[in-house]
């Protein structure tokens, strides 16, 4: 952080959550989904829950930092995999206005978060961050000259909860499928 910088509000950390659910209703409430863009939309989100499936199983929080798997790609695969996810979504749902809403509260909430991260992260390791850094893009992925050592693990997937985001995303999808046939299409 540069001198006399301060660190976003910490209201974003804690309201995203809470600040995301009613947004998910509201998606609900106007989504108008097609067979098609329902179809288009799984396979997108389905890339974004292998991208968060990879990065959970190479996230040791608080013991190691992640420079292996989709961390050689990208510093936040978490939430990239969390955009494309969204993105699946947003496209199934087939809604501007819920597509309007989502990338304001996205907007609002994400860049903020990312940025607090990047501090701790560096408040916790340091040079070693620094160094990471400046190899790796802060969100759009790139190839990487070497993707790190450590491997994937099943262990640290269930550790970091991330099906979670799978069950999440599995009633989303569940719900936009159910209200298509509700709605007729």
């Amino acid at each position: 952080m540069k001198p006399g910088e301060s660190l976003p509000p910490p209201w974003r950390t804690r309201w995203r959550v809470r600040i995301g659910y009613p947004v998910v209703l509201f998606s609900f409430f106007f989504a108008r989904p097609t067979p098609q863009a329902l179809s288009a939309g799984a396979i997108l989100a389905v890339l974004g829950i292998a991208v968060r499936t990879s990065a959970a199983g190479h996230l040791r929080k608080h013991e190691v930092l992640a420079t292996a798997g989709p961390y050689a790609w990208t510093r936040n695969p978490l939430y990239f995999g969390s955009l494309l996810l969204c993105g699946g979504f947003l496209l199934a749902t087939w809604s501007w206005i819920v597509t309007a809403v989502v990338a304001l509260y996205l907007a609002l909430f994400y860049p903020g978060v990312m940025h607090r991260e990047e501090e701790e992260l560096r408040a916790e390791y340091g040079s070693a961050f620094d160094e990471y850094s400046r190899r790796v893009p802060l969100f759009w992925p790139r190839l990487p000259k070497t993707t790190g050592r450590e491997t994937f693990s099943w262990t640290q997937y269930r550790r970091n909860r991330e099906y979670q985001a799978l069950a999440g995303a599995t009633l989303a999808f569940a719900i936009v499928f159910a209200e298509m046939y509700v709605r007729g299409h």
